[in-house]
Order: C-alpha cells, then structure tokens, then sequence
C-alpha cells in the first residue's frame, strides 16, 4: 500500500505515527492478521474494515481498535486518506485496562474533547515535542479511548483516595527532581503507576500536567547551573535529558524568554542584572 507514514515516537511501549494512505483501489485487501495492537484515528476519508468477519465504517468521529491477531482486511471507497496511529505493547495495553491485556471489541465514538487532544497531540509532534511529553499526551489519548471501549476497566488502575493520589503524585515530584531526564516509562515503573494513570492523577493533584512540571525543574536547575557560570550548553542539555542543545535554547526562551547565553550574563553579571531590571521596572 503506497503512502507517507512519519514517525514521532518510537519505543518498545509506544509508537505514533502520522500516515498518509496513497491507496486508490476501492476493492477489499487481502485478509491478514493484526500484527500489532492499535488504535487508527482517522482524519481524513473513509476506511471500510472487515475484522473476524465483521464490517465497520471508520471516519474521523470514531476510532478502529486494532486487537492483536484479528483477522482484517481494508477498502478505501473514498481513494487516499490519512489518520494517526498509535501502537501499544502488551504490557502497556494491560496498563490501561486494569492489568488485563484482553481488548473488547466494539467501536469507540469521537467526542469533541478526544477529537481535540488527538489534534493537540499531532501539533506537538509536529512541533518537536521531546519523547517524555509525547508519551504522555499518546498515553493520556490511549486512555481516553480505553475509557469510552472499556469504562470500568479503564478507571480501575487509579489511585481511590485523595490521600493515594497525593502519595503518587509526591512519588513523581521526588523522581523528578532526582532525575529531571528520566522517561515516562522508567518514572511510572518508579511509582507504581502506569503513564495513563499517573498523567491523569498529577495533573488532577497539582493542576499542570508531568511535562510542565518536569520541564518548570530543568529550567531551575539550567539557572542555577547558569548562575555558576556553566560554558558547557551541550553537556547541560544532555544532562537535563533535552535532546540537543537547541532543544533546551528553544525551551529556556520559551519559558525565561532568554537564551542560554543571556541568561547566563544575567545571572553572572550584576551589571546586566541592573540595567535588565531597568529596562523592566514599570514607571513611577
């Protein structure tokens, strides 16, 4: 089947990609087994699936759940079209359905608040959001459609009290700041948690979302280390897990409205500091 497909993020837990079907042939696939379990969210165009059997229309209010081993096959009676995947190990699948790797079947219906988060999802992609805020924004889509597939299940991994919630998500803030570059996976496995599930509580506890309070971390620590007169931007930037050096420039002009450098003269400089603070102070 001709088309694009790009990847944003690649690991042994999770794949997205953006994919461009260059199909033009209106007649059925050849039946095949799903290789993979995952959820198509299609964006533009009409798929027609037959899964076990079974015929569905998929378009851009509903998502296809892809089980592992189902035997499928696709038209496209519209021609080309062009959706989001998402790929989940088992592991991961089990995560997000109380411990069970087992996914029901049925059709999950796009309501205007997942309709959202997967297109915000697509923006940071696109954007050059790092592996960490991809996970989580993929982990907290995936849910959002195990919620609609599978409530009871889905809702079972979150913590029940207010006090749980709390412990977790202290858990979380003391990982992090142990170790700002940690990955999604490696702090859930930490906390006891899955990413879906640990997402949705901190954001829940402290009303901004891991990635922003991950990201409010490194930029205290890259000041401090700036304040010490840091010259090593690349070996900083690795350090607090960005994935270059510009990277973290374009994260600390975003958040500091400074780059690096000038941040670094700022802080280092009193003079600097006088004049920045001038120019800033609201007149008498």
């Amino acid at each position: 089947m001709a088309g694009d497909r790009r990847v944003y993020l690649r690991d042994d837990d999770v794949l997205l990609a953006d994919v461009r079907c260059g199909s033009t042939g209106r007649g059925w696939s050849s039946v095949r087994p799903a290789p993979v379990f995952g959820l198509v969210l299609l964006r533009d165009g009409v798929l027609r699936g037959r899964v076990d059997g079974v015929e569905h229309v998929l378009d851009a209010a509903s998502v296809y759940v892809e089980r592992l081993g189902a035997e499928q096959q696709f038209a496209h009676p519209l021609g080309p079209d062009s959706y989001t995947e998402i790929v989940l190990s088992e592991p991961r699948v089990a995560e997000l359905l109380g411990g069970d790797p087992t996914v029901p079947e049925g059709v999950v219906m796009v309501t205007p608040e997942l309709a959202l988060a997967h297109r915000l999802l697509l923006a940071r992609a696109r954007g050059g959001a790092d592996a960490f805020t991809l996970g989580e924004c993929t982990a907290r889509l995936a849910g959002e459609v195990f919620a609609g597939l599978a409530p009871s299940r889905a809702a079972s991994g979150r913590p029940a009290s207010a006090a749980a919630r709390r412990r977790l998500t202290d858990d979380a803030r003391a990982a992090l700041a142990a170790e700002p570059a940690i990955g999604l996976a490696a702090l859930g496995r930490i906390v006891g948690a899955s990413p879906h599930h640990l997402s949705r509580t901190f954001t829940g506890v402290t009303g901004i979302t891991l990635s922003a309070h991950r990201d409010r971390l490194r930029l205290a620590r890259a000041l401090d280390r700036l304040s010490e007169g840091e010259r090593d931007l690349a070996g900083l930037a690795r350090e607090l897990g960005y994935t270059d050096q510009s990277h973290m420039t374009r994260a600390l002009r975003r958040m500091a409205g400074l780059p690096p450098g000038r941040l670094r003269a700022l802080l280092t400089s009193p003079a600097v500091a006088a004049a920045l603070t001038s120019e800033t102070r609201p007149p008498a």
